[in-house]
């Protein structure tokens, strides 16, 4: 099989575009929610407004050439393309690292951290702090391939990220992730190739034992609380992506603003906000990533990870001794504690819980997830 590495460029057709604000244009509108907050879903006058700003004002283009500033990729891996992006630090002793978004995310959520990354100097940072990036979409996600037989789960993914970076040329490397690429970093971490150092989570799954259970202080009861939120009230929609990705996927390919609530939603609930996702995230940057998914059809195909992973990704078990960093920010979906995660990683080398920031940590808050990163690899370069 090839072994090429071919550059990309992302040119999306006008014509797309233009079948984006038609569509928009002519939306048959439910009517309004019968409470006067998002726990039915996200209210009418909300997305009819980001709708309206989708249609009238915002500019993929720009979106586009911010994309287009870097280096991107693809290349074949286990059958099916990999898109990445390939930002090399100016600093020669710069340590490679692989970082993976999750859903609803998207290689967009790293574009503020890019900078401060790869050339620490210019941001008033240490060179020795300087990192190589290698970010990947993961499959099925936006310019990556869609599969077209079952089969690629985390673990198969972890495997072709390691194939990536040993295409790439790199000797040693650290992985990052949050959301589903926590997932993919742990599963990678797990098979702990020896070119990896260490990896770092901002969204760790690492729950109590029955003994633990039977004694919790307050802030482990808060902790499981979060979790049970989150099974109770939070999780339709991937009860929905792990059993049916398909049919749900007919609705979002075909409406934009079906797309574009099915991942504001998201934005609402899991951003570090005072009540408006807007709070945590410019409108610009939330439909960047909803032009994203909707732009390259992607709502069944990135669904289709749940399908195949869902159900073991995070709740299974750790037997590596890999080094491990986890920080933890608070508006997180699940938050763990340190306890929980010594017991569940064995050579947990950092951790740390911050006072802002959300589950979109580097998209929510660039500068504290750099300095995250960077104090977690300190010691594993």
């Amino acid at each position: 099989m090839s072994e090429t590495i071919t550059p990309f460029k992302i040119d999306i057709p006008q014509t797309a575009l233009d079948d984006l604000k038609t569509r928009l244009a002519i939306t048959r509108w439910p009517e309004q929610e019968t409470v006067n907050d998002w726990s039915q879903g996200v209210p009418l006058h909300k997305l009819k407004a980001l709708c309206e700003y989708w249609q009238n004002e915002y500019d993929w283009r720009s979106c586009e050439a911010r994309l287009n500033a870097h280096p991107q990729f693809i290349t074949p891996i286990d059958g099916l393309d990999i898109h990445f992006l390939h930002i090399r630090s100016p600093h020669d002793n710069a340590l490679p690292m692989v970082m993976t978004h999750g859903w609803p995310g998207s290689v967009l959520e790293f574009m503020d951290v890019i900078g401060p990354l790869t050339n620490p100097t210019e941001y008033g940072g240490d060179a020795n702090d300087a990192f190589h990036l290698v970010i990947p979409a993961l499959p099925g996600y936006g310019f990556s391939g869609k599969p077209e037989q079952t089969g690629w789960s985390i673990e198969r993914t972890a495997n072709a990220w390691i194939t990536l970076m040993r295409r790439l040329g790199y000797a040693n490397f650290v992985a990052q992730g949050g959301d589903w690429g926590s997932a993919v970093t742990g599963a990678l971490g797990n098979i702990h190739p020896p070119e990896c150092l260490g990896i770092h989570l901002n969204m760790a799954i690492a729950l109590p034992n029955e003994a633990e259970r039977a004694n919790l202080n307050d802030k482990e009861k808060a902790a499981l609380a979060s979790f049970q939120f989150y099974q109770d009230w939070d999780s339709g929609y991937s009860k929905q992506q792990s059993t049916r990705p398909q049919t749900v996927g007919y609705a979002l390919a075909d409406s934009p603003v079906g797309q574009a609530a099915w991942i504001y939603e998201k934005f609402y609930a899991w951003t570090d906000n005072n009540g408006e996702p807007e709070d945590a995230l410019s409108t610009s940057k939330i439909l960047d990533d909803i032009s994203l998914y909707w732009l390259t059809n992607t709502a069944a195909s990135s669904a289709r990870l749940y399908w195949e992973s869902f159900n073991s990704a995070f709740g299974s078990g750790f037997e590596s001794d890999i080094p491990v960093g986890i920080s933890i920010f608070p508006k997180e979906i699940f938050r763990s504690v340190k306890p929980w995660a010594d017991r569940k990683y064995p050579n947990l080398r950092y951790w740390n819980e911050l006072e802002k920031g959300g589950h979109f940590a580097a998209f929510e808050q660039p500068e504290t997830f750099v300095n995250e990163v960077r104090s977690c690899f300190k010691a594993m370069r």
